[in-house]
């Protein structure tokens, strides 16, 4: 199997025992707006930052895919920037329409960001960039399109590059622009960038080719900031829906108090949060490129040493029992690679929700895996992005 095999249809494999959903609760779904599961598919996987050609090119991909669909995982997060996950993606898609049609899962992909420093938010560029995503998933529309990593673009408004943003709705909200009365106030020629191209997306939302608009970016008071910018400027749209990684997580879930912030001042439609597992640091294998400094990640391997059991299950737990933040049910992207990590995703959010085994144990390791965090400092600490 080839990449450029993946632009033809594929040949499922034949089910086995592990290809189907086991017996239990069935996933929600939060129905409005933009009627999404519980937990979507992060489609990050199928790249090289996490997984290898060898991996991808298997049948393992269109297994986890079908798996995650059965269980009721009927939404998809990519990019333009994930290498070959859209195409992966849409030919898998393609290949198992005939038991998924298009209309019952959702596709949300990105585009503005196309390599580790390449950015275009040119209004033509993004215009091809969607045109080229709804090639490689095969279809003729798409239920979200983000501007990706919004702060690579944008300009810098914060007194620091890192540690803990609740201070941006304190003290601090006017030193990162976020001061009652600059709601709309343009920055420079970054803002103006992010403006035009999301003017851009709005026509394409008109003409019906996409059905809803985001940004996506880790620093949550930048987010907020260019939410409320976007608002006070023409089109005057509000975002369909925002997505941060990393912040709802047990080391940082800063999400959490942002929340009313996005929905009541920038009224942001739908809020979602992506990696419980902070694109692997809550793993006993965090990435080599992860920009998390050492001593956080000491801090982790103190925590995982902690834990008399699965620390990355642990974790997942926690975010999942966050995601009901202020009632408004956020949706979790989580990266699935194979249909055991589909099993266990499904296992770890039964048990949660059903407040099954022993939730006092549970409570007492996050408890106590926070506390080494915030001795160590790190206790909802952001790193620089970018």
């Amino acid at each position: 199997m080839t990449f450029q095999q993946f632009g033809h249809k594929l040949v499922v494999p034949q089910d086995t025992e592990e290809d189907f959903p086991r017996p239990g609760r069935h996933l929600e779904k939060i129905e409005l707006p933009l009627d999404l599961p519980v937990i979507v598919y992060g489609a990050g996987s199928f790249s090289n930052q996490y997984n290898s050609d060898h991996h991808i090119k298997s049948e393992l991909p269109l297994r986890t895919v079908r798996l995650a669909l059965r269980y009721g995982i009927r939404a998809f997060d990519t990019s333009a920037y994930y290498g070959p996950s859209e195409v992966v993606l849409g030919t898998i898609l393609e290949s198992i329409r005939d038991e998924f049609p298009r209309s019952s899962y959702r596709l949300m992909t990105k585009c503005g960001r196309y390599g580790v420093s390449a950015f275009d938010y040119e209004p033509d560029t993004i215009r091809q960039s969607v045109i080229r995503s709804l090639e490689r998933l095969k279809t003729d529309y798409l239920d979200v399109v983000y501007l990706h990593d919004v702060e690579f673009v944008a300009d810098p408004v914060l007194p620091r590059t890192s540690g803990n943003a609740i201070s941006a709705l304190q003290d601090e909200a006017a030193a990162f622009g976020l001061g009652v009365g600059d709601e709309g106030k343009i920055r420079g020629e970054g803002d103006v960038k992010i403006l035009k191209a999301f003017a851009e997306l709005q026509k394409l939302k008109d003409e019906g080719i996409i059905k809803n608009i985001g940004i996506t970016g880790y620093p949550l008071p930048t987010l907020l900031r260019l939410a409320l910018l976007i608002l006070h400027n023409p089109p005057y749209k509000p975002l369909d829906i925002l997505l941060s990684y990393s912040h709802l997580c047990l080391q940082n879930s800063n999400f959490a108090r942002f929340a009313g912030e996005f929905r009541e001042r920038a009224k942001v439609g739908t809020l979602m949060a992506a990696s419980p597992l902070s694109m692997g640091l809550l793993t006993n294998r965090i990435p080599d490129w992860h920009p998390a400094p050492p001593k956080l990640r000491d801090a982790v391997k103190e925590a995982i040493a902690g834990w008399e059991g699965d620390f990355p299950n642990l974790a997942l737990g926690y975010s999942i029992n966050e995601t009901g933040i202020d009632n408004g049910n956020v949706p979790l992207v989580l990266g699935l690679s194979t249909p055991a990590e589909v099993h266990k995703a499904i296992k770890v959010w039964r048990e949660t929700r059903d407040r099954a085994g022993d939730v006092a144990r549970r409570k007492a390791g996050e408890k106590k895996a926070q506390e080494v965090f915030a001795r160590a400092k790190y206790l909802d600490w952001s790193w620089p992005s970018p």
